[in-house]
């Protein structure tokens, strides 16, 4: 049956992913090559009905769509599902937590996370949520940034770190999910059945200092978070991403993404 706890990190993260919502999704629609791979790699298509957890502003569902799926969504952030069901408006979109699932167990062919399942407050028992959801043996995609050091955004950590909310009193220090076997030993315990991971990088590219500032101050609410102080910090973001402008003034960085298939 369906979960029906509401705690969680939806209160937390929420509020803050969408205060910029515009802005937001010109960072989320450059991640489009990676939900291209991993719909490839899952062989996800007609027929098919696929959830996506902290869907966002609906770019991995309109591929999905695109390809004859049935898109479902849950995200914590009502601004971006605004977004979403403007670019999907066929998806069936909830607003709620990725801990505590609206739906019915054995309800989806493919449940898919990207940079999403690491918000929670309980990294598990989120993934022991997607493969409740999840129809037994279905593919649950797992996606995690890469190696730091085939990021280039993290060269803004040394700004952004500080300003974001600490976690949770006694919380264990975060698990380094790029690291061979962290993600499927998470996935194990989840009750998830780990299958295949792979790497894949592409480039995020903005026209300008205006565009890359007002993008990166999207992320995460850190508008919100750092109030009257937005101009100083967005000086700061791009000051730390000088390396990466190019000779006519854009902007270009490489990033690594890490994903795990797991089957419910």
């Amino acid at each position: 049956m369906a979960a029906t706890a509401t705690a969680g990190s939806a209160g937390r993260w929420g509020p803050l992913w969408g205060a910029r919502p515009a802005d937001w999704a010109v960072n989320e629609e450059q991640q489009l090559p990676t939900y291209e791979e991993a719909i490839r790699r899952v062989g996800l298509g007609a027929g098919q009905r696929v959830l996506e957890v902290g869907c966002g502003t609906g770019v991995f569902l309109r591929a999905a769509a695109d390809r004859g799926a049935e898109v479902v969504g849950l995200d914590a952030s009502e601004a971006l599902l605004e977004l979403a069901r403007a670019r999907v408006p066929e998806a069936d979109l909830r607003l709620g937590d990725m801990q505590f699932l609206p739906f019915e167990d054995d309800s989806f062919d493919v449940v898919a996370g990207f940079n999403s399942f690491f918000f929670a407050a309980d990294l598990v028992a989120s993934l022991r949520e997607a493969g409740r959801v999840a129809k037994p043996g279905a593919q649950v995609v797992v996606q995690v940034w890469g190696r730091p050091e085939r990021c280039d955004l993290d060269a803004m950590k040394p700004v952004t770190r500080p300003l974001l909310p600490p976690p949770p009193p006694g919380a264990p220090p975060a698990p380094a999910l790029w690291q061979a076997g962290v993600l499927e030993g998470l996935a194990t315990e989840a009750g998830l059945q780990p299958q295949s991971a792979y790497d894949v990088s592409w480039a995020y590219e903005y026209a300008d200092e205006e565009a890359i500032g007002r993008a990166m101050i999207s992320a995460g609410g850190l508008s919100v978070l750092v109030g009257e102080r937005e101009a100083e910090v967005r000086r700061a973001i791009v000051d730390a991403l000088a390396a990466y402008r190019q000779p006519d003034g854009s902007y270009r960085l490489e990033n690594e993404w890490h994903t795990l298939i797991a089957s419910a």
